[in-house]
């Protein structure tokens, strides 16, 4: 073993993955009032020019702030759109060029379930220069680019600061037909709600960090791009969903719902977790970023069908998480269905 693989990259982090997104409340709380002002995305580092008077921006806003979406689509002309996207976090596995295809992966996510197809990106480094071995960076950035090329997107480029913790991530920008967009505030009563990737990711993410212990089926689920799911879905005609990530499903299936009017009934018995997710849960590997899902929704969901570790698993904080697709595509299960807005938005069986 080198001194660079005997590194845990874990370690230089407060938290790591989508489990260290600032809490769903309080991010809602910061972009309040920003939607419909010429913002688009996530509303936090946008110019925003319709907001002051300046310039028409070009193309026309199909998706921005205003439903807590994916990813911003810009149509261009008739039959193609943009689609916008950036994601970047801590470090998630102590391998780095694990976690550089797993953070390229998730970022490359957005744009898929949106319906579209990435076509270039930029990479976003933080790195703690004083700390970490530039090799270190290097394993990282090769991974990105490894997922990158798998998903036929370029890789030009991109930004890097110092950082007293390491981070990476993309800013991808794709295309869409909008005749075939998936947004996530288009969702029918009567529709099935489909995943296509397992849950548990988080707990096991959090057990690697606290004892060290790697579990491959993780890795090999973070790093399964959604291109495939994606085009099945567009070729479906599914046309509502979103990305499972650092909200937990409960928390993007809260969004989804929230945002088309409509509440969720999940059956619990039919969502597929990782092996040894169930164990990680009651030998207490949650994260905070979990924790925090769960009370966001909890005032708006009937949780009496299921016990506390389960709930805890249903907001489980995912990283690169799989497709909820309102509809159903070959190979995936079906969870649960939307159904007329009710008392509660979203219910557990």
């Amino acid at each position: 073993m080198t001194a660079t693989q005997a590194i845990r990259l874990t370690q230089y982090a407060h938290g790591g993955g989508c489990a260290c997104k600032i809490p769903p409340g309080e991010l809602e709380e910061i972009v309040a009032g920003l939607a419909g002002g010429g913002l688009a995305g996530g509303g936090l580092g946008g110019g925003g020019a319709g907001a002051s008077g300046g310039a028409e921006p070009p193309g026309e806003l199909l998706v921005g702030l205003d439903s807590g979406d994916d990813a911003a689509v810009v149509r261009v002309q008739d039959g193609l759109a943009i689609v916008a996207t950036t994601d970047f976090f801590t470090p998630v596995v102590d391998d780095a060029y694990d976690w550089g295809r797993i953070a390229a992966a998730n970022a490359l996510s957005d744009v898929y379930a949106m319906g579209g197809w990435p076509v270039v990106a930029l990479n976003l480094l933080g790195w703690p220069r004083d700390v970490l071995p530039f090799e270190l960076a290097t394993e990282v950035l090769r991974g990105g680019l490894a997922v990158a090329a798998q998903a036929g997107c370029h890789v030009a480029g991109g930004h890097s600061v110092d950082d007293p913790e390491p981070k990476y991530g993309m800013a991808v920008t794709g295309l869409v037909d909008p005749a075939a967009l998936i947004r996530n505030d288009a969702a029918q009563p009567g529709q099935p709600l489909t995943l296509t990737k397992p849950l548990g990711i988080g707990v096991l993410n959090s057990r690697h960090k606290a004892t060290g212990e790697r579990c491959d089926e993780a890795v090999a689920t973070m790093t399964t791009l959604n291109a495939a799911a994606a085009q099945a879905a567009v070729g479906g005609g599914v046309r509502a969903g979103t990305d499972v990530t650092g909200f937990g499903l409960l928390g993007h299936l809260y969004k989804l719902a929230r945002a088309s009017g409509v509440s969720a009934v999940v059956n619990a018995a039919a969502v597929p977790y990782l092996a040894g997710a169930r164990e990680a849960v009651r030998d207490g590997y949650v994260s905070g970023g979990t924790k925090r899902n769960l009370d966001w929704v909890a005032p708006h969901a009937d949780l009496r069908g299921v016990d506390a570790d389960e709930a805890f698993l249903l907001a489980d904080a995912q990283t690169s998480g799989g497709l909820l697709l309102a509809g159903e595509i070959p190979g995936a299960p079906v969870i649960g269905e939307l159904v007329p807005r009710g008392e509660h938005i979203l219910t557990v069986r």
